[in-house]
């Protein structure tokens, strides 16, 4: 029977945060380790986002947008606007520093903000690669289209397609809209017992296996758990991949299966031996 995870929720300045992974009862899903939605959420000219530098290792990041931007801008010297559809995947590996703001434009009117970010964790043996980001517009990601079903492989591979971005193990992340009535499979029935699947309900009520589920729900599902039902018109995102052997450690924004590689990077951030930003140097998030 599928399980629908608990979810902690924040208030950070105006921007509701509901946290469902990492869960004190499921630490991943297929290689997520962390899954936000901040939103929705309205700011007036003059107020937004502001997340200031801060650091990553061991993991690779996912932005992805209902409504609004964000002005991604990192240590290698990338800039990226992402927008409602595009892909901001950045790969952390052995460290790399990034911000996420708005763009002048965005913050002198008012605007609204929705949507998702995912940590996915890197492969033991890719956890000191080296840093990399990739930006993939909306147009570049394919989409499978069956009489109500429109569905967007934003990262990995499903229903028989292959999004554009670089990954380090066997994953999914769709993003699906369907009308009532519409049946959609999880991805990848061939591999059910080596993939974990997950289902997040944006809008919309659905079934599985005659359990319903409504917006807001982060649903596990079971290995015969083979079908998502839409009982309403909905959109859901459905994402997960090959289960992990172990769990990585997290700690603060690090992700490690070394606890010594956590704790070198705690102290190289706060000796301030991570590159900078440029154009975004003059402040910091310091480690509690």
């Amino acid at each position: 029977m599928a399980v629908v995870l608990k979810t902690k929720q924040h208030d950070l300045g105006g921007l509701t945060v509901k946290r469902f992974l990492p869960n004190p009862e499921y630490k991943m899903v297929g290689p997520f380790i962390f899954f936000d939605h901040f939103g929705p959420a309205q700011f007036e000219g003059g107020q937004g986002v502001n997340v200031r530098p801060h650091p990553h290792i061991g993991l690779s990041t996912l932005t992805y947008l209902f409504e609004g931007s964000l002005l991604h801008r990192d240590s290698l010297g990338n800039q990226s606007e992402i927008l409602p559809g595009d892909v901001n995947w950045m790969t952390a590996g052995k460290g790399i520093v990034h911000s996420e703001r708005e763009s002048l434009e965005v913050r002198a009117n008012p605007h609204s903000l929705n949507g998702l970010q995912s940590w996915v964790a890197l492969p033991r043996q890719y956890t000191e690669i080296e840093p990399a980001f990739s930006h993939v517009k909306k147009e570049n990601l394919p989409i499978y289209l069956f009489e109500d079903v429109m569905a967007r492989i934003v990262v990995g591979e499903a229903y028989g397609y292959s999004a554009p971005v670089k990954t380090y193990s066997a994953m999914f992340y769709v993003d699906v809209v369907a009308g009532v009535g519409s049946q959609v499979y999880r991805p990848n029935l061939d591999l059910i017992h080596q993939q974990d699947t997950a289902v997040y309900i944006i809008n919309g009520e659905v079934s599985i296996r005659e359990q319903s589920f409504e917006a807001g729900d982060f649903i596990l599902l079971e290995a015969d758990d083979h079908a998502i039902d839409f009982i309403t018109n909905g959109r859901v995102v459905i994402l997960g991949g090959d289960k992990f052997s172990q769990a990585p450690l997290i700690e603060w924004n690090f992700v490690s299966f070394d606890k010594d590689l956590i704790e070198q990077a705690k102290e190289d951030w706060k000796a301030g031996r991570f590159p900078d930003i440029p154009g975004d140097d003059k402040e910091f998030i310091p480690l509690d």
